[in-house]
């Protein structure tokens, strides 16, 4: 038996220490003897240590504000250095975020969503669209966008932060609003193209700040002087305006700028 005992541990010396990793690399120990019988007992306690990852910022608030995601930067960085996020005048502003989009650099790829599913869109929604957006500076184009993204089409869409329906409007601002339906698909539309329009307002005609305040919240934006450095609304921004080049192409008459009216061809 010492035999068969002294092999195997010949065998283990033998075996290259860079083998294997050691299981857990952070766990540190020290051999302490058992307690003699009728003495106390050892204790051991462990303390938890901090998460590698960081939980991600809630909308619109402190720590979302303390911390910004580069994963974000990195994945969008072509679309985002193109242009300041920062208020800028408008007009050329959206024209350089649609150049940039329709000409992404090698290996990068514009998230420009399926013209099938905005035709199906349009086809189901469009007439309430082009409805709620008359007398306002919001292009049934862009509405039509920010559905794409936002909810797909789905009318029952509900997210984890429960923003509901086809624009996914949270509870306040549906109040804000006067939406008394969120799953209504019309009610939903008018209140989230009001929403829509305040924004765009209140940030002079500037679609780039107005996306990012209907993602991350007008007070993050003002704040931040510019869009905030929050991942999401740094994908958001570029998705839906790559959405609004899908969605300008079913015009009639492609608006031009983002307050531009549209009639939709729709094949009724």
């Amino acid at each position: 038996m010492r035999a068969v005992a002294l092999a195997l541990a010949g065998v283990m010396l033998m075996a290259p220490a860079s083998a294997e990793p050691p299981p857990f690399p952070d766990f540190t120990f020290k051999r302490v003897t058992p307690p003699n019988p009728g003495e106390k007992r050892i204790t051991v306690q462990i303390a938890p240590s901090e998460p590698e990852v960081a939980p991600q910022p809630q909308e619109d608030g402190p720590a979302a504000e303390a911390r910004a995601d580069t994963g974000a930067e990195a994945r969008y960085a072509w679309f985002w250095s193109s242009l300041e996020a920062e208020t800028e005048t408008p007009a050329p502003r959206l024209e350089l975020a649609l150049k940039t989009l329709g000409n992404p650099p090698s290996g990068a790829r514009a998230p420009a969503p399926a013209l099938a599913g905005m035709l199906d869109i349009a086809g189901r929604h469009g007439p309430a669209m082009m409805r709620h957006t008359v007398g306002t500076g919001v292009s049934p184009a862009l509405a039509l966008a920010v559905v794409a993204v936002e909810s797909g089409g789905r009318v029952d869409a509900v997210s984890s932060k429960g923003a509901r329906g086809l624009m996914q409007l949270m509870p306040d601002t549906a109040r804000r609003f006067g939406v008394e339906d969120v799953t209504d698909a019309a009610d939903n539309l008018r209140g989230g193209v009001g929403y829509l329009d305040q924004l765009l307002a209140e940030f002079a005609g500037d679609p780039i700040l107005a996306l990012a305040a209907y993602n991350a919240g007008e007070g993050a934006v003002r704040r931040h002087g510019g869009v905030p450095p929050f991942a999401e609304t740094r994908a958001y921004v570029p998705q839906v305006l790559a959405a609004f080049g899908v969605a300008r192409a079913l015009c009639k008459t492609p608006p031009e700028l983002i307050s531009d009216g549209c009639v939709f061809e729709l094949d009724n």
